[in-house]
């Protein structure tokens, strides 16, 4: 029996899978890459939600998740050093930090269908796991270095170029995707008020739902709150709510 044939009858045995059941033959299509080993392929998309449920599969893609940040951290800089020699480090820096956040992957994922084969608990999807930027975005993340372990980092490029990368200049253009972080960096250094610090206050909710609450301080003093399903998505709603503090700060 073909590896395929394997992992889709145990998906289908099982009563606590998603619906409907994953196609790995389309989610390869959607990649854009054949893979030579299908657990990586699996694995990938295996939210830990839905690890925790099958006595088949008990690992998550969160350590492949781990090593795909790395690797598309590194070919992004790598184009974008290529593509735009006249642009300065910090210049540089803002481009790969909005290319590769949280909100740009999660939205490539979702647009590009990908999303749809994510192995979720139940619970997770009737949740809207499926949607969640942070799970979207980690499982992109998580085939990237799927792909790369599996063709290496030539493929792995490919798939950057072609589902990303190829992307920036409408990701760049959309003034929705600020980085509020790096602009709170920023005023502070321009005011020379030293660098911000976030704090994780509170973790409630479930390992698969988690929502964080994080506070910002500059100079000993908090700024700001933020909440989020992720630590990346609450730093980023208490760093603008620090900067709408110093706009009323200013104008008063």
């Amino acid at each position: 029996m073909g590896v395929w044939n394997k992992l889709q009858q145990i998906i289908s045995r099982s009563s606590e899978t998603t619906s409907p059941p994953v196609n790995f033959e389309e989610a390869e299509r959607i990649i854009g890459y054949h893979f030579h080993d299908k657990e990586l392929l699996r694995l990938s998309l295996t939210h830990r939600s839905y690890a925790y449920v099958q006595d088949e599969y008990p690992r998550s893609n969160e350590r492949l998740e781990f090593l795909g940040d790395s690797v598309l951290g590194l070919i992004v800089a790598e184009l974008l050093f290529k593509d735009y020699p006249n642009l300065r480090e910090g210049e540089l820096t803002k481009l790969k930090a909005l290319l590769v956040s949280e909100t740009t992957l999660a939205d490539v994922a979702i647009k590009s269908g990908l999303n749809k084969y994510l192995l979720l608990a139940p619970e997770e999807d009737r949740a809207g796991g499926r949607e969640r930027p942070s799970i979207v975005s980690d499982a992109f993340e998580s085939v990237l270095g799927a792909v790369f372990l599996d063709g290496g980092i030539g493929a792995v490029r490919d798939v950057i170029v072609r589902l990303l990368y190829s992307k920036k200049d409408s990701i760049t253009s959309d003034s929705s995707r600020r980085n509020f972080k790096g602009e709170l960096l920023e005023l502070m250094q321009a005011r020379g008020e030293g660098m911000p610090r976030y704090d994780v206050v509170s973790e409630s909710g479930p390992d698969h739902d988690k929502t964080f609450s994080v506070d910002v301080y500059v100079g000993g003093k908090k700024v700001g709150l933020g909440t989020g399903h992720s630590k990346k998505e609450a730093e980023q709603k208490a760093a603008s709510a620090a900067l709408e503090h110093f706009r009323k700060q200013d104008n008063q």
